[in-house]
């Protein structure tokens, strides 16, 4: 591991469980002081906090709702204080609830758009003038816009706009040496995937990749560990699917 003096600082959006929490432990193991952000889960924050210190790691916990605008300006400002200049964003928090156009409530549609766009937005707002020259910043889409499943569009629809908002900030950031990429993970064995599916549902989507099984969350959390790393220097405003060959 790098020394902690000379570490690059990553936040991680989300990260007290799942893939955010696998993202913050890979990016801890490859030598950066990582900032865990939660919206709720305070436990799970300081639990994964403890882990990564135990392991030789430097992270901290720090609440954020992403959605307000002041609430982003503050995550980055205590990242500053106590950490300092942020070197690599990852926009991992998201919400996804599932319900056909026609049944959809307006609060499941403003939630969806205020976490998974407005909170992406939030963060590469500060991040255009707060990311250190060379940084690196991750978006999160999917894998089910390819899909098209009945009862996805809402979420597709946030995840578009993600997509979108990921090809064309990568040319505002012009020379700056930042590069701005997204991840579209296929389904993945994570609280937010299984929650309210069967046991068949799980099995369905296990067996829908060539390689017959879901992801797990340190797949992806290896994508995002190359995309923030000196080899992925050249991949810039690219969406990068990792399914399994899904789509």
């Amino acid at each position: 591991m790098n020394d902690v003096l000379s570490s690059r600082i990553a936040i991680v959006t989300g990260a007290s469980r799942g893939i955010g929490a696998a993202i913050a432990e890979r990016l801890a193991r490859d030598g950066f002081a990582v900032v865990v952000n939660y919206a709720a889960s305070a436990s799970d924050a300081e639990q994964l906090v403890a882990r990564i210190e135990a392991d030789g790691g430097r992270a901290i916990a720090v609440r954020a709702d992403i959605a307000d605008p002041a609430a982003m300006r503050a995550l980055f400002d205590a990242t500053e204080q106590r950490l300092g200049k942020v070197d690599v964003l990852v926009n991992n928090a998201g919400v996804m609830q599932v319900a056909p156009i026609a049944e959809a409530s307006d609060e499941v549609y403003q939630r969806t758009f205020d976490v998974n766009v407005r909170g992406t937005f939030n963060g590469l707002r500060e991040a255009a003038t707060r990311l250190n020259h060379g940084g690196r910043i991750v978006n999160f889409s999917t894998t089910a816009l390819a899909l098209k499943l009945p009862g996805y569009a809402i979420y597709n629809a946030s995840k578009a706009a993600v997509e979108a908002m990921t090809q064309v900030f990568a040319k505002e950031l012009r020379g700056r040496d930042i590069t701005v990429n997204a991840v579209a993970p296929g389904p993945v064995a994570t609280e937010l995937f299984l929650q309210g599916k069967t046991e068949e549902q799980i099995e369905h989507f296990a067996k829908m990749p060539p390689l017959q099984r879901l992801g797990q969350p340190d797949d992806i959390a290896s994508v995002v560990s190359f995309l923030v790393g000196p080899h992925a220097g050249w991949v810039n405003g690219q969406v990068l699917r990792a399914n399994g060959g899904l789509a």
